[in-house]
């Protein structure tokens, strides 16, 4: 017997119904607002950047264009809008890191004028402080000054913008109520911010805060309206980085647009990838939209839906240091590790660490011809028990199903999915692959994880398998035992099982896997990937 020891953690990340619970900047409602009508452009105020009069004329209008990857509708192609605003005459502007970083292209219109198309690279950027600096196509541009002088509670304040993707410009009035406070959102964690009653609305990200005479206090980048809550970058923290900004040096970024997931019942699962900036450490190390981080130089990162943990390990290391990561991929079910600015991620698999690949070259067919391959790794589909309580992902072509309730020999009842791509030969022998799984309230439950692999080691030593790895099994959400064996029956099929409680020690769940060529092996850690249960 050769026995590996290893430990494996698969999250039980249920992306299929988690929710981002946090507000976010892109989803406000309603305000109390004034509208400027939007005339001609007008240039600077002499003696430097703009007066109150015109704030219109140096603040823009940002589309970003691209694809993005949602929790919630995968993988689109959009034109999301956002504010931003000129700082100097040759077109340097401000703006907020989640509108413009992962976008193929950028277009620019300035104060309400859509007749006039502008470009616009990004030059620097920083999720951690939701900001980015952009260079406009050269020209003469009106801009705006920095207030001087303290910033206190009761100061009128006014927030310019271009709420919900109009191109009318807009202002709201309001007076600050925290002159500086540090606030973690789901996009960005800020030591200083100031929170104001200028209500700011989806569109308003990355525009200007600006006092009574027109001079900039900070930039809009968050809001709820439940609470009457409107946040704004504080001016010292933008002055702070703003050179290393413009000469395209990124701060506390690796080069995401990413945000805090939560499930709905409040869990917070890691930071998900929206996009990645070509070129950046992320996109190095293979980080792709869609992805969700779950650690970084071991912290779990995420727990409260907040960048807070990602950016305080990026603070403590630097953004250059090499960092261990840890993603899960839903895109193929497994779990990726690697480093920024060191490894490239892979993908971990059970099968592999355990020392072990399928013994078949393919398999040998069964009934009706049924072979091994498991079909590509995007061909998968979210199969369902008759009772409703257990889920898990298997090929595609692995459609012939069996859903019923089990009786085990002590007349226990789990709910149960069987599927394989004959599931008659896949009950009875070796020679086509599928998955079995089957999960029990934990007060019902009558035979306990050691007893099940027990029972089923007599069965394989029968089949002439051989245990290449056994070993704890542990994921966030279940703890218990695997064992992993190869060359059984007449194919020399891999099999694996894996008995263990959810950690809330409501539920004993049993999963087993035959595998008979590689891409089967890829089923496996799909399956361990995808599997819950619920009662």
């Amino acid at each position: 017997m050769n026995t590996t020891t290893h430990r494996s953690r698969r999250g039980r990340l249920a992306l299929a119904g988690a929710a981002l619970t946090a507000t976010s900047a892109l989803a406000l409602t309603g305000c109390m607002s004034f509208t400027v009508d939007a005339g001609e452009v007008t240039g600077p105020a002499s003696g430097g950047g703009v007066g109150f009069d015109d704030i219109q004329s140096a603040t823009i209008q940002i589309e970003a264009v691209g694809t993005f990857v949602s929790p919630e509708m995968g993988g689109y192609e959009a034109a999301g809008r956002g504010s931003g605003f000129l700082i100097s005459d040759d077109g340097l502007a401000v703006t907020n890191n989640h509108v413009v970083v992962g976008a193929g292209t950028l277009k620019v219109w300035r104060g309400g004028d859509t007749s006039e198309t502008l470009n616009a690279k990004v030059l620097g950027s920083s999720e951690c402080l939701d900001l980015a600096v952009i260079q406009l196509q050269e020209d003469d541009y009106p801009y705006f000054d920095w207030h001087k002088g303290d910033i206190t509670t009761a100061t009128d304040v006014y927030a310019a913008g271009f709420p919900l993707g109009d191109p009318e410009f807009t202002m709201t009035r309001g007076i600050v109520s925290k002159a500086d406070t540090s606030v973690d959102t789901p996009w960005a964690s800020l030591d200083h911010v100031i929170e104001h009653d200028a209500r700011i609305r989806g569109g308003n990200s990355g525009g200007p805060l600006v006092d009574a005479e027109g001079k900039l206090i900070g930039v809009n980048y968050a809001g709820n309206d439940l609470h009457d809550q409107n946040l704004a970058i504080h001016r010292d923290e933008v002055q702070q980085v703003l050179d290393q900004l413009a000469e395209g040096e990124s701060v506390l970024s690796l080069g995401i647009n990413g945000t805090g997931l939560m499930t709905e019942e409040g869990e917070g699962l890691g930071i998900w990838v929206n996009s990645v900036a070509s070129g950046s450490a992320a996109d190095t190390a293979g980080v792709e939209p869609g992805d969700l981080i779950t650690k970084m130089e071991g912290v779990s990162v995420g727990t409260d839906g907040t960048m807070a943990d990602y950016c305080d390990v990026l603070r403590t290391h630097g953004q250059d240091a090499t960092l261990g990561v840890e993603l899960y991929r839903p895109a193929d079910g497994i779990y990726y590790t690697g480093q920024f600015n060191g490894e490239p991620v892979e993908g971990v698999s059970v099968a592999s660490e355990a020392g072990a690949s399928s013994g078949g070259s393919g398999g040998s067919g069964g009934s009706g011809g049924s072979g091994g391959n498991a079909g590509a790794a995007a061909d998968f589909v979210s199969v369902v028990d008759d009772t409703g309580s257990v889920t898990v992902d298997v090929p595609e072509a692995w459609s012939s199903l069996d859903t019923s309730v089990y009786t085990d020999p002590r007349g226990g009842e789990w709910a149960r999915i069987d599927a394989s791509t004959d599931i008659d030969a896949f009950a009875s022998g070796w020679s086509v692959p599928g998955v079995s799984v089957m999960a029990a309230p934990a007060a019902t439950a009558t035979i306990q994880p050691e007893e099940w692999l027990q029972m089923t080691a007599d069965y394989l030593t029968q089949s002439g398998c051989t245990t290449e790895a056994i070993d704890e099994y542990s994921d966030d959400l279940h703890a218990g035992v695997f064992q992993y064996w190869t060359g059984c029956g007449e194919t020399g099929a891999s099999y694996l099982m894996l008995a263990a409680y959810s950690n809330d020690g409501e539920y004993l769940i049993v999963l087993s896997v035959t595998a008979l060529s590689d891409d089967d092996i890829t089923a496996i850690d799909r399956a361990l990937g995808s599997f819950q249960a619920a009662f």
